[in-house]
């Protein structure tokens, strides 16, 4: 039983030694005096003053040092030095050889081979390796200027926490914030809470982000936007290449144009401001105000190329548009601003009112004086179909080409050429006298309030009317007959396919689960971190 109190008692005391703190060491001084008056307990040294302890070296002109504290105060030129790796600059200092802690003041200033830190006050805590500050202070590394009013260095990761009135000021941009946490090797910025980041090209806004200063990537979360002079790129997500001025977004992504008037929509989106090129896919519309009335267009994909007055909006793989009195569908949308010129391809169909139009190609043109739809063409295949209003017929008409001009944005007639047909039913008041078949070189028909009012024919025409039980059904059909009723896109809703809006709902759920999620750490993407190791897209 001794034994082992005697074996207890000796690994306590080794536990005790061993936690025991160092003492502080005077290497040198060329001077020491003890004044029990000026400083009781204290040993005064003066003179090249040189002080050891557990891996720091301390120089100074003087210093009081109290050996039973295991504490000293120190005056003149100090400097602390902690390996080869940092130093601690000041005219006032005190050092605790029992906590490991530090206190400077006198314009003090924390060194390493990359970076300094001035400020009035710094605390060091060699225990967690951590300095701190409570006033104005300014950090200067190679890439940026970094002043706050209160601050901390993690000293092992080389990492500065900033908590109010953050400002990095780099040549390019000037990055504004209450909290930043900022890694000095890697020059990665992660900020927190409001954040601006401005400079001459554009201003960014964001409430959680991360840049990184070496590459001039970033990576902005939360009530994010990229302002341009003239345009405005939001997302709940956001990538950033200030060399390359590109920007990808994702999830209710919002590109707003305020020189063309004109905004466009998606879940991802990616812009190239210095080619002035939009990409758009993800529930896609591309939006654009024409006199005071909104056209919107959707595409699978959508590309927007060009300056101001001459750009391009090109939408991919089923095509849609849509406009309070007129809307369509194609394979793909071909629209210039320069030529006014709208080109539907692949199957197009256009509706206005209740009249239905085809042909190989559509082309709508508009006015850019007046910014209304002027005319249109229809290439090859022209067909126009038209519900009859009082009855369960279709009035047709069809021919190699079709022209058409608006009046106030509603069709104002149409002209068909060349092995015209037409089928036409004939009302006396509300009373049907007859289906009308017509063969002709060409036909006119004019419009009143997106209703047919008269159908003419010119030029070898061979019309005969027959009465409504004398015509069978399959013969009130011309050659090519579709009519595609249940295809008409009413609202500006319809032009999205059931896939799409199925997309746009999970993209929503996900957008909110990430915004009850307002504490998750920040989580950058990989292509954000490696952006600098991708290999180039090959053309």
């Amino acid at each position: 039983m001794k034994r082992l109190f005697l074996l207890f008692f000796l690994a306590f005391t080794t536990l005790l030694l061993a936690q025991k703190p160092k003492n502080i060491d005077v290497e040198y001084a060329e001077f020491s005096d003890i004044n029990q008056t000026e400083m009781p307990g204290a040993f005064l040294l003066t003179g090249k003053v040189r002080i050891v302890h557990d891996g720091i070296t301390i120089t100074c002109n003087k210093a009081y040092y109290f050996q039973e504290e295991n504490y000293a105060k120190l005056f003149g030129n100090v400097q602390m030095v902690q390996g080869d790796t940092l130093y601690l600059n000041s005219q006032y200092a005190e050092y605790s050889g029992n906590e490991k802690k530090a206190y400077a003041t006198g314009k003090p200033v924390l060194r390493s081979p990359d970076m300094t830190l001035s400020t009035d006050t710094i605390n060091f805590d060699r225990n967690t390796q951590q300095a701190f500050y409570n006033s104005f202070g300014r950090i200067v590394n190679k890439e940026n200027t970094l002043t706050s009013n209160a601050g901390r260095y993690y000293a092992t990761e080389k990492k500065f926490q900033f908590l109010s009135t953050v400002t990095i000021t780099n040549p390019k941009y000037v990055i504004k914030s209450n909290h930043v946490d900022y890694y000095n090797n890697s020059g990665h910025a992660y900020l927190f809470g409001p954040s601006t980041i401005t400079s001459e090209k554009n201003f960014i806004y964001t409430e959680k982000g991360f840049y990184d200063s070496k590459k001039n990537v970033g990576h902005f979360l939360r009530k994010s936007y990229i302002r341009y002079e003239d345009r405005l790129i939001e997302g709940d997500s956001i990538f950033y290449d200030r060399a390359k001025e590109f920007a990808s977004a994702t999830r209710n992504v919002k590109v707003t144009d305020t020189v063309n008037k004109g905004i466009v929509k998606g879940h991802y989106g990616e812009v190239f401001k210095l080619k002035d090129s939009l990409m758009m896919t993800g529930r896609a519309v591309a939006i654009n105000l024409v006199e005071n009335d909104s056209v919107y267009i959707h595409g699978k994909k959508l590309m927007v190329t060009g300056k101001k007055g001459n750009q391009v909006i090109r939408a991919f793989n089923n095509a849609r548009f849509f406009k309070s009195d007129l809307s369509g569908k194609c394979d793909s949308i071909h629209s210039s601003t320069k030529k006014a010129l709208t080109q539907l391809i692949g199957r197009p169909v256009i509706w206005n009112g209740e009249n239905q139009l085809t042909g190989d190609i559509i082309h709508l043109i508009g006015d850019n004086r007046t910014e209304k739809i002027d005319s249109l063409k229809v290439i090859n295949n022209a067909f126009m179909i038209s519900r009859d209003s009082l009855g369960t017929g279709y009035n047709q008409a069809k021919g190699l080409n079709m022209y058409g001009k608006f009046k106030d944005n509603k069709l104002d007639y149409i002209d068909l050429i060349k092995n015209t047909e037409a089928i036409y039913y004939v009302y006396d008041d509300a009373t049907l006298t007859g289906i009308e078949k017509k063969i002709s070189s060409s036909i006119n028909i004019t419009f009143d309030e997106n209703k047919i009012d008269v159908m003419t024919s010119y030029k070898n025409v061979e019309s005969q009317m027959y009465p409504e039980k004398d015509l069978p059904e399959n013969a009130r059909r011309l050659r090519g007959f579709i009519w595609r009723g249940d295809e008409i896109i009413r609202t500006k809703d319809d032009i999205f396919p059931p896939e799409e809006e199925e997309f746009d709902a999970k993209m929503q759920q996900e957008s909110k689960i990430d915004a009850e999620k307002e504490n998750k750490p920040m989580e950058i993407r990989k292509e954000t971190l490696n952006y600098d190791k991708q290999k180039p897209v090959k053309k």
